[in-house]
């Protein structure tokens, strides 16, 4: 079978087309698929007309025109949607009914049924009202077509597949018919299925045997699921009862929300440090013997790849905080997949994807969504029994690498590709 799968955008700086589309890709690829990835990256230039090869996967990345307002986005559908049909796929798969990716579905369906490939709608949040729409910088006349995108978009695919629950009753909501519509959720690879964290070192990667981890609270974020002040509230609640316990937050607000974090912290008498930070997106980040200040809270900045391990490797209990939105409930976190995936364990607010990745009180705990005492005491339990969190941690990536592989979520993804009537 041949796939085409089409992308809002490129490969970066956003991570959809890179953490779900292409680990999908390459599964499909190894079972004898032909899946090319056609991508418009707008958004880095310097990819645009590059093509390159992937765990079998083709990459293209079209040529963009000039911007011309109001000509380049038409511009830019009608290249992916040429390309895509001259590839002859049987089945096109279209990650995000908005954008680029909407636009190109659009130009797609006006192909008379019996000449139009099988058109396959993949979304991984909400993007209407109570969803992107409220958190993005879009004008009114923005949010009012991405609105009606992705409306259209779900209820024209021939198939959709959802990251999340709440999408999968959103759509059904909208009339899909439930055997159209299919729940696979963001999955782990080889490379992360049960990776164990590292022994805690002294800070110079010497590991010390025998020893503990320090009460080291890692908030791997970027800032927007939650309200910070209520992070500042737990972690007041744990240095109450372990009062060497600190904050190691790895991240950067998508608002610049940290801002709000050093505010409230100088407010509440906390210390924060800032080791090495420079804004810049591509750093790997400081040392992680930054982790272990008893000053309150570090914070080390965006740190990627490889490189997180190693802040993974100094907490002994990691925190997930998520407000009880609609765009929370919708989404699919791919940085609490991480955290679990590595083995660090979680207290998470039970909201959303966050209780479908986590059995409480085996794989991690999940807490009331917004009770700030029960989130801390949770901390104040892990903390206090460490057995108890390398408990967690391990039963953590063992049952994610059971039932979220990306082999296993793929058999779904082939009946969207396969369903009719």
């Amino acid at each position: 079978m041949n796939v085409v799968i089409v992308g809002p955008f490129g490969m970066r700086p956003r991570s959809t087309m890179r953490i779900r589309a292409l680990p999908m890709a390459k599964v499909l690829a190894a079972r004898g698929y032909e899946v090319t990835m056609v991508l418009p990256p707008w958004q880095n230039h310097e990819e645009a007309g590059q093509r390159w090869e992937e765990g079998g996967v083709r990459v293209e990345n079209i040529s963009l025109p000039p911007r011309v307002p109001g000509v380049f986005q038409g511009m830019v559908a009608l290249r992916l949607a040429r390309i895509a049909l001259g590839l002859q796929p049987d089945v096109v798969y279209l990650f995000k009914p908005k954008a680029y990716s909407g636009l190109t579905h659009w130009l797609l369906a006006r192909v008379p049924r019996g000449r139009r490939p099988w058109l396959v709608v993949d979304t991984d949040d909400w993007e209407g009202p109570g969803g992107w729409n409220q958190l993005g910088e879009y004008t009114w006349p923005e949010r009012r077509f991405f609105a009606w995108q992705e409306r259209w978009g779900l209820t024209h695919a021939d198939a959709v597949t959802v990251a999340s629950r709440t999408l999968e009753s959103l759509v059904w909501s909208m009339g899909l018919a439930p055997h159209r519509v299919f729940y696979v959720p963001n999955g782990v690879e080889d490379h992360l299925a049960g990776r164990e964290r590292a022994a805690p070192t002294d800070g110079s990667g010497e590991a010390d045997a025998g020893q503990h981890r320090s009460p080291c609270i890692l908030l791997y974020t970027r800032f927007f699921e939650f309200s910070v002040s209520r992070v500042i509230e737990i972690l007041g609640y744990v240095r109450e009862r372990v009062p060497n316990a600190h904050l190691l937050v790895v991240g950067e607000g998508l608002f610049g929300e940290e801002e709000e974090l050093f505010r409230l912290a100088d407010e509440a008498g906390l210390r924060v440090e800032r080791p090495g930070t420079d804004g810049s997106a591509d750093r790997p980040g400081p040392s992680p013997a930054a982790g272990s200040s008893s000053g309150g809270i570090t914070y080390v900045g965006w740190v990627a790849g490889e490189a997180l391990s190693a802040y993974f490797s100094r907490a002994a209990v990691a925190i997930y905080p998520f407000d009880d939105t609609l765009v929370n409930r919708a989404k699919c976190a791919v940085k609490l997949r991480d955290l679990l995936a590595a083995g660090v364990p979680v207290v998470a607010d039970a909201v959303g994807q966050n209780r479908e990745y986590i059995r409480d009180g085996e794989t991690g705990l999940l807490v009331e969504p917004g009770d700030v005492t029960a989130f801390g005491a949770a901390v104040v339990r892990v903390l206090k029994a460490p057995a108890l969190g390398d408990r967690l941690g391990e039963a953590a990536a063992h049952d994610l690498r059971q039932r979220f592989a990306w082999e296993r979520l793929v058999d779904v993804v082939e009946e969207a590709f396969e369903v009719r009537g």
